[in-house]
């Protein structure tokens, strides 16, 4: 059996320098405005496990990879949460462990679930923007973007990225939930995927990305990949999901 040899370049840095890193957040930076880029991001154990079988998830992954989430949110224009990650999580979606500005926060709300009082709908200047349907009313607070009727409760995100790149938002951060995140990858809509993998084996609870079924491994996602050790034991994978090998 001959062994496959995979494009995988190793870099040891700290959670600074890897953010800093030409190879990590230039592509991101330097992204073409002529169409949206999105980057999404997960980030679980060993195991592939994004929380435990109640759903606790904080302190899965490390004070630097945090600090890489927050870089992440910096230079985007909107960061892009379903409401299920709202309902459960009620996220700030801030920036606040780095220097840089809030992105707008973008809530995906097929069936009309999001509260008034969530944080994410707190008044800081930025825009927030649910993504809904047209029969959907939404909080005085926000404003609502229409794409169409959700299938099977899900929009298509295709239609998600053109109708907020229309709204002006070219940089998207697609952060969670897994399913969401799922969702963006099998539509092809996501150029970029950072996985933060912390040492830490759960054993058992909800599973990180869960992607439509293949066949052969032929069929497999085999994007050309860097990986990025952070000082405190995490270790990041960057996916070009537009190159693969």
């Amino acid at each position: 059996m001959t062994a496959r040899t995979i494009n995988t370049t190793l870099v040891h840095l700290n959670a600074a320098q890897a953010s800093a890193a030409d190879d990590l957040l230039a592509p991101l930076i330097h992204a073409p405005p002529g169409r949206p880029y999105v980057i999404a991001q997960l980030g679980q154990s060993l195991d592939g496990r994004i929380a435990t079988p109640t759903g606790a998830s904080r302190w899965i992954n490390s004070a630097a990879a945090l600090d890489h989430l927050h870089r992440l949110r910096s230079h985007v224009d909107a960061v892009v949460v379903g409401i299920g990650t709202v309902v459960a999580d009620d996220p700030l979606l801030t920036v606040r462990r780095v220097a840089g500005r809030h992105p707008a926060r973008v809530v995906i709300d097929p069936n009309g679930r999001l509260i008034s009082s969530a944080r994410m709908l707190a008044d800081d200047g930025v825009r927030r923007v649910i993504i809904c349907g047209a029969d959907r009313a939404v909080p005085a607070v926000a404003e609502s973007i229409v794409v169409g009727r959700a299938i099977d409760g899900q929009f298509d995100p295709n239609d998600i990225v053109a109708a907020l790149y229309t709204a002006g938002f070219k940089k998207i951060l697609i952060e969670g939930g897994a399913s969401t995140v799922s969702s963006f990858i099998d539509a092809n809509a996501v150029d970029r995927l950072h996985v933060l993998v912390a040492p830490i084996i759960l054993g058992s609870g909800m599973m990180g990305l869960s992607l439509k079924a293949i066949t052969r491994l032929e069929e497999a996602h085999r994007p050309a990949t860097s990986v990025h050790v952070l000082d405190d034991g995490d270790v990041l994978f960057d996916c070009n999901l537009r190159s693969r090998i």
